[in-house]
């Protein structure tokens, strides 16, 4: 497949294609099949989405629309920035959208963002510590590196939830798109 266009020069180009719900559920869409899709199944796809319905529930109406959305505008702005080579009605991603990850921070309505957990952690921990060195907290049971362990230890085992979140939260991993 030949490739129709350069790359993404900035983070203000990335975030501009990235605001459209159709070229994230495209990427989505690609990155789930793993490899080159055919027009028509992400036309169909997309529309499902889009109307919270399966594939087999949309009309012709809904899928044709989205069809020629996606032709006439999604898919060249796509290509034209190097997320993917689009050529006969076939799309697949390019290693440009693999970098979309990094910017793709996606968190649930039922959680805080990662920087205010962690600004709270560290607060928690701070706060820990700076009690031990006053003399606050025992230090018979648990000494001072113990309780220094047990700050660690909960900014390892949260590192490795966030990682674990990051990767199932991923364009592509997600059974519908964000």
């Amino acid at each position: 497949m030949a490739t129709q266009g350069g790359g993404l020069s900035d983070k203000d180009e990335l975030f501009s294609i990235l605001s459209n719900h159709r070229r994230r559920y495209t990427i989505q869409f690609c990155k789930q099949e793993e490899g080159a899709v055919t027009l028509s199944d992400l036309a169909e796809q997309v529309a499902a989405w889009e109307e919270e319905k399966t594939v087999s529930e949309i009309t012709s109406a809904e899928r044709k629309r989205v069809y020629t959305s996606l032709q006439q505008t999604h898919l060249p702005t796509l290509a034209d920035a190097g997320m993917i080579e689009y050529e006969d009605h076939e799309i697949e991603l390019t290693d440009a959208a693999d970098e979309l990850d990094v910017y793709m921070d996606v968190v649930p309505e039922d959680s805080i963002p990662w920087g205010v957990y962690y600004l709270g952690l560290s607060v928690v921990g701070g706060g820990v510590l700076g009690a031990v060195g006053l003399g606050l907290l025992p230090t018979e049971p648990i000494p001072e590196l113990g309780w220094a362990a047990v700050v660690l230890g909960l900014f390892a085992v949260s590192a490795v939830v966030h990682i674990v979140q990051n990767r199932r939260m991923r364009l592509g991993e997600m059974e519908r798109p964000p």
